[in-house]
């Protein structure tokens, strides 16, 4: 079958069937969220954010997997792979590294604290405006990265012109088009509130939970389209000739950084754009904290790695897929769809036409990954926003349940922001760059702050605050800048043909490279967005460290050790400081009442 067939002559259909499982994913999610609202006395600060330390391995594993992987992995990596070749693979090659300095360097600092809010470190290690800084710029950041968690597969799935002609086409785009007039403006609200709904009454138990459920259909929609992808083409060999003809399976060794897709760039990226959320992050952390041993972690961890490796290896797959079988006729370049983000919907809807549930399956996928992220990062930033902005207006008899209540409260106000931004969202143009740019203007910098705390001794809050305000503004220089001349946007992709679409033609729109030759712009401006993690990391970290050396004083206090990694206990040594006791780990009563004297002792200052 020919390229012409794939795009005129396959009846495509979206049925009550589909429809179904779609729903019953969602009913599923509400039962469970109904459950723990009701049976599992949600009625405490420690029951509610963390599920009362007595979370098992394998559901946490699960609900970490499932939380990391958003909408945008399972349509962006897909599409990235068909347009700028596998060298995102590269990805798997850093879970074994940010594994080691997540257990071994970031995690027994939070694990002995036993801190709700992984921002109270910063009271604890320098002062108040620390925390609120980090504290507020991870909200922020948080609650416009949600409407797009949202906003990415519904515009993926909802667009009504995949197709522009045919005898089936009509059929289409009515059925797609319905759904365009609904998911946007009717099913998105109705999603957010379901989420809403389950996060709020169950807390943390429900969110894990609900992930699991979600991490099911996900990795069942995956292996789904993988199969029938590759049952289409005819074998995986003829999917790697394919691929391998149309440069898919190069890897780029150059260390140009204004290279897009190079092995180093991606390792890069990975290994501190995962260091940012997986060491450091508030709701990894607190998924941590919420099971009774740090052996337990340690197993979770370890499967959350194997996870992400098996989910990571089908979307790179997938996309090599979806590129052998349109490897004579682009359908972007043809014009059957208006946004490459479109593909893999048009790609799913092209091979499941002969098989009932299976662009069901797919739509419940991508939709369980847009709730399983929302709902892991309302109940997380719920708690952060408590701890370090509600709390100390609180009375101080105020009892647990009443915490609780408080909690619930936030996590909707959360939940409908989050919902109402995606209709901002609906008009800012292109998503993936504005993800790419917030992540760059704050991931970095927040890394940089809790290293330079946990590694460096020597750093006191002077260096922290330059450090940090150092740290963003060089990032917002870079990403505006870049933006400004719209360098993220004019990355150019591998060759595609449409020598099969029946006009006769091969397009080559590209570079011999995959980027675009930008020389006459600064160079900041022109690094690829790989590296914003890493650069914002560096810059934080530099500027805290010369900070607090010109500005220390010997009548400065020494540093407790506890607030020092493991891993810094040499440099602690050089600075008088006594090596800890293993083992000795904060209660989380205790740990709140350590924040509360370092409270006191802040405002005496």
């Amino acid at each position: 079958m020919n390229a012409t067939d794939v795009f005129y002559n396959v009846p495509v259909t979206f049925s009550w069937f589909d429809y179904g499982l779609f729903v019953a994913m969602l009913l599923l999610s509400v039962l469970i969220g109904l459950y723990f609202g009701c049976c599992g006395h949600q009625d405490s600060i420690n029951e509610y954010l963390l599920g009362g330390k007595e979370m098992s391995v394998v559901p946490i594993a699960i609900s970490l997997v499932a939380s990391n992987i958003s909408g945008i992995t399972l349509l962006g990596v897909p599409t990235d792979v068909y347009r700028f070749g596998s060298t995102y693979y590269m990805y798997v090659s850093m879970l074994i590294p940010v594994y080691v300095i997540t257990y071994y360097v970031y995690l027994p600092v939070f694990y002995k604290l036993q801190l709700v809010s992984v921002y109270e470190y910063m009271m604890l290690r320098f002062n108040r405006k620390i925390r609120l800084l980090t504290s507020g710029l991870s909200t922020v950041a948080t609650l416009l990265y949600l409407p797009i968690v949202v906003y990415i597969p519904a515009l993926a799935l909802t667009q009504g012109k995949f197709v522009t002609s045919g005898s089936f086409i009509k059929e289409i785009i009515s059925l797609v088009g319905v759904a365009t007039q609904f998911s946007l403006h009717l099913v998105t609200p109705v999603l957010c509130g379901v989420c809403i709904f389950y996060t709020t009454i169950g807390g943390l138990k429900a969110v894990v939970w609900t992930d699991t459920l979600q991490f099911v259909v996900m990795i069942g929609s995956i292996v789904a389209v993988f199969y029938k992808g590759l049952d289409a083409i005819g074998s995986f060999d003829e999917m790697w000739s394919r691929a391998a003809a149309g440069r898919r399976l190069e890897f780029d060794l150059d260390v140009n950084p204004t290279k897009r897709d190079t092995v180093m760039a991606t390792m890069v990226g990975t290994l501190f754009g995962c260091l940012s959320y997986m060491s450091i992050g508030q709701s990894f952390v607190q998924k941590y904290l919420s099971m009774p041993t740090k052996k337990d972690v340690k197993k979770a961890l370890f499967l959350f790695m194997f996870g992400m490796f098996a989910i990571i290896t089908f979307v790179v797959l997938t996309g090599l897929i979806m590129y052998a079988h349109y490897y004579e006729c682009d359908p972007f370049t043809a014009g059957k769809i208006t946004k490459h983000d479109q593909i893999l919907p048009f790609y799913v809807m092209d091979v499941a036409s002969t098989i009932p549930g299976l662009a069901g399956l797919f739509l419940s996928g991508i939709f369980s990954a847009a709730l399983s992220t929302l709902s892991a990062c309302m109940n997380c930033l719920a708690g952060s926003v408590y701890e370090d902005f509600v709390s100390p207006f609180m009375p101080k008899d105020i009892s647990q349940k009443q915490v609780s209540n408080i909690l619930k409260l936030l996590v909707m106000i959360i939940g409908i922001i989050s919902t109402a931004m995606v209709f901002v969202i609906e008009h800012m143009g292109s998503i993936l760059p504005i993800n790419y740019a917030l992540g760059g203007i704050t991931n970095g910098p927040l890394l940089g702050l809790f290293t330079l705390g946990m590694l460096f001794p020597v750093a006191n809050h002077k260096g922290a605050l330059y450090g940090g305000f150092g740290g963003i503004a060089f990032m917002s220089f870079i990403i505006i800048g870049s933006q400004y001349y719209q360098v993220m946007n004019e990355y150019a992709g591998r060759p595609v043909s449409i020598e099969g679409c029946g006009n006769g033609t091969i397009l080559l729109p590209n570079l011999p490279d995959s980027s675009v030759d930008k020389s006459d712009v600064f160079i900041l401006f022109r690094i690829t967005h790989y590296y914003y993690s890493f650069m914002g990391t560096l810059a934080t970290v530099i500027i805290g460290v010369v900070v607090s050396y010109l500005t220390r004083k010997p009548t400065d206090p020494k540093v407790d050790p506890d607030l020092i990694s493991p891993f810094s206990y040499w440099v602690s040594s050089k600075f008088g400081l006594e090596k800890p006791e293993k083992g000795n780990y904060y209660e989380v009563n205790k740990a709140l009442g350590v924040v509360t004297h370092a409270e006191k002792q802040t405002n005496a200052t």
